[in-house]
């Protein structure tokens, strides 16, 4: 391929799965409420739109109920009043939101969603928007830093003392369990020795990492959970100030990109967490038939927003001075412990440490 076929392929890729991931991010908001309601045993979004069925005498039956209340929400926030405060710098206001939402749609360029395909490029041995990028780990990583530029920013430039303080919260909140995060992404990358997610997809063919290294797998996901900002880790606000942190001077769609933002970054988190260790696209039969890894690597991002989800509802949420303590006092030193341990013991098994170890044990014994 050209660099100009390369360059079409991405654009054509890119818009179909955002489209995809933009309306699935609707949807999760009414997942949301589905099941936190079935949970707390209390009624969900059940009027907003639903498919009439017939049913026995005059009763009618209801499919989806509820499946409209996305659109509802949408053309809600579309027409809500927005207002800019007087004093915020206008520049930096509007584009906070903007800091928020991109981060969290160009995750998924690196994303592997499936094998290796009859009508994929030669040159592609999976299908991705970016398939092949031998550093796109890094480029998570990256990628993931920048959405606290958004916050701090929108909390700055809103002119506010509740968003300042809410920014605050939320950017040191979000840096300390960064690095319990990046710590753990380190793991798959020393275990397939490739930083190329595609590649450590098919390093999992044999057994998923989240067996090898369920420490890794736990902690990631906890720190995923601080990084969105989830119950029990929402603390953007402060119950003795009943405002909602540094978002508290947005309104209509630039608050609504606020929104957006959250919820894609359930979808994109569920779907890195998939990838490093839960095996990604792959699972039964998926090598004789690659059209397969679209379904387990939506099965598993379902699963990944179901206990999201879950823990909300169960959870309560944290003090401050506990979140901030849980993350630098216990994860933290968890998985620097854990990365220096794995370091070692790969060490000694390249050097062939463990073969004079199992020789004498079955000398022992023998």
């Amino acid at each position: 391929m050209t660099l100009g076929q390369i360059a079409l392929w991405g654009l054509v890729v890119g818009f179909i799965m955002s489209l995809v991931v933009i309306t699935g991010f609707a949807y999760t908001t009414l997942l949301e409420r589905k099941v936190l309601a079935r949970m707390q045993a209390r009624y969900g979004p059940n009027r907003a739109g639903y498919i009439p069925l017939p049913g026995r005498g005059k009763q009618e039956r209801k499919l989806l109920k509820g499946f409209m209340q996305p659109a509802a929400d949408a053309v809600k926030l579309f027409f809500k009043e927005d207002n800019t405060p007087a004093f915020a710098d206008k520049w930096v206001y509007n584009l906070a939101p903007m800091l928020a939402v991109i981060p969290a749609i160009l995750v998924l360029a690196v994303i592997p969603w499936a094998g290796d395909l009859p009508w994929l490029p030669e040159q592609y041995d999976y299908f991705a928007i970016v398939p092949g990028l031998n550093v796109a780990v890094l480029f998570i990583l990256a990628v993931t830093s920048i959405s606290v530029y958004g916050i701090v920013l929108a909390g700055w430039a809103s002119n506010s003392k509740y968003a300042v303080l809410g920014g605050l919260r939320a950017s040191a909140q979000m840096i300390s369990y960064e690095l319990a995060m990046s710590m753990t992404i380190i793991i798959p990358v020393m275990l397939a020795n490739s930083m190329d997610l595609g590649v450590i997809v098919d390093a999992q063919k044999g057994g998923y990492y989240v067996f090898l290294q369920p420490i890794a797998a736990i902690i990631f996901c906890i720190a995923v959970m601080a990084e969105l900002q989830r119950a029990p880790f929402d603390l953007l606000e402060a119950e003795q100030e009943l405002s909602s942190g540094f978002n508290v001077e947005y309104g209509g769609m630039r608050f609504g990109m606020f929104f957006m933002a959250e919820y894609m970054k359930m979808v994109s988190f569920s779907a890195i967490a998939a990838t490093l260790f839960f095996g990604g696209y792959r699972g039964p039969f998926v090598d004789q038939v690659p059209m397969l890894g679209f379904v387990y690597m939506f099965g598993k991002i379902f699963l990944g927003l179901f206990i999201m989800i879950w823990i909300r509802a169960t959870f309560p949420r944290l003090r401050y001075d506990q979140l901030m303590s849980f993350g630098w006092k216990k994860m933290l030193p968890l998985a620097v412990l854990n990365f220096i341990v794995l370091a070692v013991v790969m060490v000694m098994a390249e050097e062939g440490a463990f073969d004079a170890l199992q020789q004498a044990v079955l000398g022992i014994f023998g």
